[in-house]
C-alpha cells in the first residue's frame, strides 16, 4: 500500500513539473490552431499571421513587431515535429533543456510517458486528427503597370459553392476518441473509438460576389494575394484558401523585367546628331528628363537610375531604360546631300 502511495505521489509531482512547464505562452494560441493542428493548418495559420503582422507593413508599430516574433517563434517550434514533441510535453522549459543539451534530449529528468506507461500499459499518444481540407482555387489576375507602381485594388466577381441546410439529419464531425479499459488489477488496456455527432443535412448551393483584391506596389508577377478560407468547401471540414496570383498586364509604352522597366523613344536623325530636349511621362505621370546634348547613336540604350519599379515592401526602385531610335529620312534632295557632304565631309 505504501508503495503504491509513492507512485501516486510521484506521478503527481511529475504532473505539476509538466503543467508548470507548459505555463508560459501558449503556440498554439499564438498561431490560433487547436493543439491537435495538421502541419498544413500551422503553415496556412503561420502565412496569414505573419503576412498581417510583417515589420515591412506596420512600419513604427512595436507591438506588431513583438506580434510578429511570437507568431515566428511559435511557428519555428510547431513546424519541426521534434521540438513540437518535446513542447508538448514539456513546454518552453522542456525546449531551453532540449537547446542547452545540444539537443540530444539530455537534461529532462523524468519522462512522463514513462510514468504513465507503468500505470497503463504502454498507452500510445493519442492520434492526431487531420481534419480534411477543400480545393484550393488559383485564379491568373493581370494587373496593370500602373497599379504595381503605385498600388491600387481589382473588384473581381467570384462564384464558389456555398453549403445550405437540408432535409433530414447526417452523421458528422466523426473523430477518433481515446479510452482506457481496466483488463485486471492494475492493469488497463488502451482503446479507439470512432465517435460522431448527429447534424442537419447540408447540401450545396453556387453563389457569386465581387471580391476585392488589393494589388502592393512592387509586387512580382507569381506572387500572390491569398484569401484563406475562401476557396471551396467541404462538409465536415475546413475550406480550401483563394489565391489571386498577379500577372503583369502589356501596357503601350513601358515593358517590365523584374525592377526595370524598358521602353523605346523614337527621335529624329537631326536630333539623334546636334542633341534633343524631350520627357516622357511615366506611370504616375511625373515626367522623366530624357534630353541630350551629344550625339545619340542608333539602338543605343541609356539608363535611368531610381525610374524602375518599386521593390515590393521597400522605399527602393529599380532603373528605368530607354532605347533611341533614329528615324532617318527617307529621301534626300541633291542639295540637302552637298549640304550635308559639305559639313560632315
Amino acid at each position: 500500500m505504501a508503495h503504491r502511495r509513492t507512485k501516486l505521489l510521484f506521478l503527481l509531482c511529475a504532473l505539476c513539473y509538466v503543467l508548470t512547464a507548459i505555463a508560459g505562452k501558449n503556440y498554439y494560441d499564438v498561431l490560433q490552431v487547436p493543439k491537435g493542428a495538421s502541419d498544413e493548418q500551422i503553415k496556412r495559420a503561420y502565412r496569414k499571421l505573419a503576412l498581417k503582422y510583417h515589420p515591412d507593413k506596420n512600419q513604427g508599430n512595436e507591438e506588431a513587431n513583438k506580434k510578429f516574433t511570437e507568431i515566428s517563434n511559435a511557428y519555428e517550434v510547431l513546424s519541426d515535429s521534434e521540438k513540437r514533441n518535446i513542447y508538448n510535453k514539456y513546454g518552453e522549459e522542456g525546449l531551453k533543456q532540449h537547446a542547452a543539451s545540444g539537443g540530444r534530449g539530455g537534461g529532462m529528468g523524468v519522462n512522463i510517458q514513462d510514468i504513465f506507461s507503468s500505470f497503463f500499459g504502454g498507452g500510445q499518444a493519442e492520434e492526431e486528427e487531420r481534419i480534411p481540407k477543400g480545393d484550393d482555387v488559383i485564379v491568373e489576375l493581370d494587373a496593370t503597370l500602373e497599379d504595381l507602381y503605385m498600388g491600387g485594388s481589382l473588384k473581381v466577381w467570384r462564384e464558389k459553392n456555398v453549403i445550405k441546410q437540408a432535409p433530414g439529419k447526417r452523421r458528422c464531425n466523426c473523430r477518433n476518441e481515446v479510452y482506457h479499459k481496466q483488463i485486471g488489477p492494475g492493469m488497463f488496456q488502451q482503446m479507439t473509438e470512432q465517435v460522431c455527432e448527429e447534424c442537419q443535412n447540408v447540401k450545396f448551393e453556387r453563389e457569386g460576389y465581387f471580391i476585392t483584391v488589393d494589388i502592393e506596389k512592387g509586387m512580382q508577377d507569381g506572387q500572390e494575394v491569398v484569401f484563406y478560407e475562401d476557396g471551396e468547401p467541404i462538409i465536415d471540414g475546413e475550406p480550401g484558401d483563394l489565391k489571386f496570383r498577379i500577372r503583369t498586364a502589356p501596357h503601350d509604352v513601358f515593358r517590365r523585367e523584374n525592377k526595370d522597366l524598358h521602353t523605346t523613344v523614337t527621335i529624329t536623325l537631326v536630333q539623334a546628331l546636334v542633341g534633343f530636349e524631350k520627357n516622357i511621362k511615366h506611370l504616375d505621370e511625373h515626367l522623366v528628363d530624357i534630353s541630350s546634348k551629344g550625339i545619340t547613336k542608333p539602338k543605343e540604350v541609356r539608363k535611368f537610375k531610381g525610374e524602375g519599379m518599386p521593390l515590393h515592401f521597400s522605399n527602393k526602385k529599380g532603373d528605368l531604360y530607354v532605347t533611341f531610335e533614329v528615324l532617318f529620312p527617307s529621301s534626300l534632295t541633291e542639295d540637302q546631300k552637298a549640304k550635308i557632304k559639305e559639313v560632315l565631309g
